[in-house]
């Protein structure tokens, strides 16, 4: 379904002012199957990640520890922010820190040629600031305080006091763009999905956007200010700008130009900078604006949204210790609508992983491969007559294939697991109606038992390749177990059905052996 132009993908940058939670390791884990399912499909893919590491609340977190802040985020970035996408069978093709001289020196490019456009001019503000969201608030944006808090007002994110800041600042000439936006949004309705947080923005920029403060005199962590470098650039309006630092921009025009415009993967409460502030900058820049914005929902634990300040988090691998990489990844995949808010809890987990996984999916294999080492030394056999069933079961496969493709198009990562989990059912529907086992004992059922297990071995392929973005540990085990031709990661998806084997199985360990006890849960 692609127009075979490039699939240039994002995560945010994360803060390092603490380790990572189960929220961060979701939005990785989201844009890592959307770009493997990509480059599985033959789309030039590139797939970007990284920390931003600039800013007020990177300074205290660093002071409170004894160390500077690039101490601090080196130590961050070496001890957890770099060893979670090995955690978790992240993918990605480049990782960058806003600390980089790539990105630092080509901020400085950037914020230049926006002077020089007229777009930056000095004033005085004074507003209230939530050091957690490095976002100046609104009054809408406060809510009143409880507990400690009780009596003042705090932000509605981080339920902690906002401070007033009055400084004189450089001041980017956004509400410039307020109808630009407006008419971007109307003319392209798919730049800001899920509809919800499209709906939100295009509200918010119809009340009309005011100009935005992009330095700070009040503290030197961050890059300076080229013409004046007595203030430093504000977080956010350098943080966004590593999508095109990390492309080329400023430094490979050849790359930019076949990389850029991006999908850009975030949490629904950093959509607003993405699709206002992003794009305005762009535009004054003379850039194409990002191809997508998709904001996804929240995990709720305890029916809130996870937070390290609330120390509500849970580390990816108090789940991946106990249950496995893939199982992280299909958790949170297909549990959840992708878009939507989402609950978390360890029993819905186990129920999941034994129900879907260990039973639906790895059993199915195990059982096809056993049977085919049973009752033919492993030898695949040829279907020579195939029955209406086998026929309904093969044009399935092709149906579920196009479904999946055009769920990914969407971003719709849980539908596209539905889709290809429909062939998950009906395999084991088909052999529990056919009942090889018994096919085994006729010496005259011999042909249709080839046909049965032909067919079943040519669906778990079939599965083994579209199932390979979301659980490639369990998929390339099965992948070598049945014996595919080449690496399971260049078998073209969008022709799953048309996967290739040596023509023999080997045994298959359990894919997901039982868990007995669920670690870390209270």
């Amino acid at each position: 379904m692609s127009d075979g132009s490039s699939f240039y993908i994002t995560t945010p940058i994360f803060y390092v002012n603490d380790v990572p939670h189960i929220g961060h390791a979701y939005t990785e884990v989201a844009a890592d199957v959307l770009a493997r399912w990509h480059r599985q499909a033959g789309d030039p893919t590139w797939f970007l990640t990284g920390t931003d590491e600039h800013g007020q609340k990177i300074l205290r977190t660093a002071t409170a520890n004894g160390v500077t802040p690039k101490e601090w985020a080196d130590r961050l970035v070496a001890t957890a922010w770099q060893p979670l996408l090995k955690t978790i069978e992240i993918s990605n093709d480049d990782f960058i820190r806003t600390t980089d001289e790539r990105h630092e020196t080509n901020v400085q490019l950037f914020l230049q040629r926006l002077f020089d456009a007229g777009y930056i001019y000095t004033g005085d503000y004074e507003g209230f600031y939530c050091v957690g969201c490095e976002e100046y608030k609104q009054p809408g944006d406060l809510v009143d305080g409880t507990g400690q808090y009780e009596g003042v007002q705090v932000c509605a994110i981080h339920s902690k006091p906002v401070e007033l800041l009055q400084e004189r600042n450089y001041f980017f000439r956004m509400s410039d763009f307020t109808q630009p936006l407006l008419d971007l949004y109307e003319s392209n309705p798919g730049f800001i999905q899920p509809e919800s947080v499209r709906n939100e923005i295009v509200a918010f920029v119809k009340r009309g956007l005011t100009d935005l403060s992009i330095s700070r005199q009040s503290f030197d962590w961050g890059i300076k200010v080229p013409w004046d470098d007595t203030h430093v650039v504000y977080v956010w309006f350098d943080a966004l700008l590593n999508y095109i630092t990390a492309a080329g921009y400023g430094s490979d025009d050849a790359r930019f130009a076949e990389l850029w415009p991006a999908t850009h993967i975030v949490g629904k409460d950093i959509a607003r900078f993405h699709a206002v502030i992003w794009p305005a900058m762009l535009m004054a820049a003379g850039l194409d604006v990002p191809k997508q914005v998709f904001g996804h929902g929240w995990l709720l634990v305890g029916g809130e949204k996870m937070s390290k300040s609330k120390l509500t988090g849970i580390a990816p691998n108090q789940i991946t210790d106990t249950f496995g990489s893939d199982a992280f990844r299909y958790y949170f995949m297909s549990a959840i609508n992708f878009g939507q808010d989402g609950s978390f809890s360890w029993e819905d987990l186990s129920a999941r992983y034994q129900a879907e996984l260990a039973n639906g999916f790895g059993n199915l294999a195990s059982r096809v491969v056993a049977m085919l080492i049973r009752y033919f030394d492993g030898r695949v056999p040829d279907a020579v007559t195939l029955a209406e069933a086998d026929e309904n079961l093969r044009a399935l496969e092709h149906r579920v294939v196009a479904e999946a493709d055009a769920a990914i198009e969407r971003l719709a990562i849980h539908e596209a697991i539905g889709a290809v989990w429909q062939l998950v059912d009906e395999l084991n529907g088909y052999i529990t109606a056919q009942e090889p086992w018994k096919l085994a004992k006729n010496p005259d059922d011999r042909p249709r038992l080839e046909a049965v297990l032909a067919t079943a071995v040519h669906g778990v392929g079939t599965l083994a390749v579209l199932l390979s973005p979301v659980i490639p540990e369990a998929t390339a085990k099965l992948w070598s177990a049945l014996g595919g031709v080449g690496e399971i990661g260049e078998v073209p998806i969008r022709a799953a059905f048309d996967w290739q084997g040596s023509g023999t199985v080997t045994a298959l360990e359990p894919l997901f052996p039982r868990v007995e006890t669920i670690e870390g849960a209270a």
